[in-house]
């Protein structure tokens, strides 16, 4: 079963974190970030994963440290749960269209992190959520995690928009890297490692 769960207590931040791969798409994310509550559950409903989720945080200060650690905790759930990496397709991409918008999210799980992000948001808040954290987010689920993340969105004029783009695309495209593809065998590196 390819199933992890991580814990995250510090002075800013209290997280519990359950991620299983082979999911039905089942959210049960209850965060102190309305805005990342609901992205979660785009990103966990696309990608057909079961995702649950309990986070408090400083949001008295802002949205920055639970954001952060949450995709923290979801790069080490998700590197635990790929295990060895045995039979993984590794590679997985998906383009989404939200209304006006477009987004592109390449992943390969190649175990030499990278985040390329190539958005540009019209507005730097939507509610109380700041849209930079986005990028935030995405570079330490990418670090975390350990996979080459690409993310570029190519066009759209809502923010929202945008950013839902981006998460559906992203759960989709982890859906499609981490999917067990019969035909491979082991590693899929020419190295024999990743």
């Amino acid at each position: 079963m390819r199933k992890a769960e991580r814990a995250r207590k510090t002075n800013e931040t209290d997280i519990k974190l359950s991620f299983h791969i082979d999911g039905e798409g089942k959210a049960d994310i209850q965060t102190d970030v309305p805005f990342m509550t609901h992205m979660l559950d785009l990103f966990t409903k696309h990608g057909q994963f079961d995702l649950s989720i309990e986070a408090k945080g400083d949001v008295e200060i802002d949205d920055h440290h639970t954001t952060e650690d949450i995709g923290i905790c979801l790069g080490q759930a998700l590197l635990e749960a790929l295990g060895d990496k045995q039979g993984i397709k590794r590679y997985g991409s998906s383009m989404v269209p939200m209304d006006e918008a477009l987004a592109q999210v390449a992943i390969d799980l190649s175990n030499r992190p990278h985040l390329e992000f190539r958005a540009e948001f019209p507005s730097r808040k939507i509610g109380t959520f700041d849209t930079e954290l986005v990028h935030e987010f995405l570079w330490k689920f990418a670090l975390e995690a350990r996979m080459n993340l690409h993310v570029i969105v190519h066009y759209g004029t809502n923010t929202h928009h945008m950013i839902e783009a981006i998460f559906k695309a992203l759960g989709r495209a982890l859906d499609e890297a981490a999917l067990i593809d019969p035909r491979v065998k082991g590693i899929p590196s020419t190295k024999g490692m990743l």
